[in-house]
């Protein structure tokens, strides 16, 4: 639209600069008058009020308190099992040390029989276990009948069964026969941003609608029991965890929603031979099957600077040029210039997203990372606070994580109406997504007790985590 505007004025003045040059009766002057105010109003009727996502309400799983596995008992069940030498035993442990994660942290019951039961049969009883606890929460909370649903969208990235997650909570909930189902695997810790992006293109096309997004990732079937320590990680670092939200297009919605999606977008890299294999799943030299996170990756996050690596450079290139105040574009553009022709010495200068998103929720992916993208945006320990405490009581839950953060930020009682929320996402391919939230309806007290920090948000912050 602001380039329709920006054409129109050209157009108009255009015709008058002819007009005066050509020495035209007044009148003429007039002529091209009724085509503006036809265009204003047609824009007004039909262009200016694109399709509004809001989104209802969210739930988060509270797994029992069975599943919590406490360093101690991680490292002494993995000392236990015959695949683990001495070498992986204190690879994993250092690991642990400087994840960020606390000792609060879970993992699915099928990771505490020693030795791990990683079996097709088990992972479904995972996926029950993840998914339907949520999804009744979050029916109870709206007051949403299963067959109200029009649209389903589950994610999870490194287990694929078949009938799909889609048809597995279908079959749960009787939903309708119509019901346009997807299921999305391997898109990484980025995968509920994705839903949410496919969820809203879904609703600009499918009015009067509801749709839910369903995010977790099934853990029993990702577990690697070799020696290849790149592979090992990944059984330190993620937790259990996931979400359920609800969306609509629905007018009459507007006023019980909590927030607004005010904006989307995705960029990635997978065109990139070395981006694109800096995490990849692959069989080692036993044949047993894990992801890899490349060597070079890991050094490279200590190096990030304003945007931790080109795909988010981009990313958030895109996005303040969307959202930052004229002011703040000016100046990165003034430095951008200067550093490229002038002075190749100077730094550029990095946008205050502060100034237009009073909320951040940053991937989990560990405490260094969250850090050094702080440090590259310039924000503070505020700022970084929901990632950090997120990863410290529920570890890196992959693409739900986001919404851990998102809930403490509700249970702290910081969200107000008409703040914005920017949920940023990164996950292999590699790729990265960010959605910005208005919110419409600040959350009462009692909401603010309820959800998974309920038992525990009064501990935090905790100040002193990063000793």
């Amino acid at each position: 639209m602001e380039l329709q505007r920006l054409l129109l004025l050209i157009i108009v003045t255009s015709v008058e600069t002819l007009i005066v040059l050509q020495k035209r009766e007044p009148i003429f002057h007039f002529i091209h008058l009724p085509c503006l105010i036809i265009f204003f109003i047609l824009q007004s009727c039909f262009f200016s009020n694109p399709t509004q996502v809001y989104l209802v309400d969210f739930s988060c799983l509270q797994p029992p308190s069975s599943c919590i596995v406490p360093f101690s008992k991680f490292l002494g069940n993995a000392s236990k099992f015959e695949s683990f030498d001495k070498e992986s035993l204190a690879f994993m442990a250092k690991v642990l040390a400087s994840s960020g994660h606390g000792q609060e942290t879970y993992l699915p019951p099928a990771l505490h029989h020693i030795p791990p039961l990683s079996h097709h049969q088990e992972s479904i009883e995972e996926v029950h276990m993840v998914l339907f606890p949520i999804m009744d929460d979050l029916l109870a909370k709206t007051n949403l009948s299963p067959q109200e649903i029009d649209i389903l969208i589950v994610n999870c990235s490194g287990f694929c069964p078949s009938p799909s997650f889609a048809s597995i909570v279908i079959n749960k909930y009787s939903m309708r026969s119509d019901v346009k189902s997807y299921s999305l695997s391997g898109m990484g810790c980025s995968a509920s941003a994705v839903a949410i992006d496919l969820a809203k293109n879904l609703l600009k096309v499918h009015k009067n609608s509801y749709a839910v997004v369903l995010s977790t990732e099934i853990l029993s079937t990702g577990w690697y029991a070799g020696h290849e320590q790149p592979k090992l990680i990944l059984n330190c670092v993620f937790r259990m965890g996931s979400a359920a939200i609800l969306l609509t297009n629905k007018k009459r919605e507007k006023m019980n929603s909590k927030y607004q999606l005010f904006l989307t977008l995705r960029t990635q890299k997978a065109f990139d031979d070395r981006a694109y294999l800096s995490t990849i799943r692959e069989e080692d030299s036993n044949g047993k099957l894990g992801v890899t996170i490349k060597r070079d990756i890991l050094e490279a996050w200590s190096e990030i600077s304003i945007v931790a690596g080109e795909l988010l450079r981009w990313n958030v290139m895109v996005l303040g040029s969307s959202i930052l105040p004229f002011l703040e574009k000016f100046r990165y553009g003034v430095s951008v210039i200067r550093k490229r022709y002038i002075d190749k010495s100077t730094e550029i200068y990095v946008p205050n997203f502060k100034t237009v998103i009073e909320h951040f929720c940053l991937p989990t992916s560990g405490r260094q990372l969250v850090s050094e993208l702080a440090k590259g945006l310039k924000l503070g320990d505020r700022e970084m606070e929901a990632a950090l405490m997120t990863l410290h009581r529920f570890g890196n839950q992959s693409s739900s994580s986001l919404w851990y953060e998102l809930a403490y930020l509700e249970a702290k009682q910081r969200v107000k109406k008409g703040d914005r929320v920017w949920q940023l996402g990164m996950g292999t391919g590699p790729k990265c997504t960010s959605l910005v939230w208005k919110c419409i309806r600040p959350m009462d007290e009692d909401e603010s007790k309820k959800g998974p920090w309920a038992d525990s948000i009064h501990r935090y912050p905790m100040v002193a985590m990063d000793r």
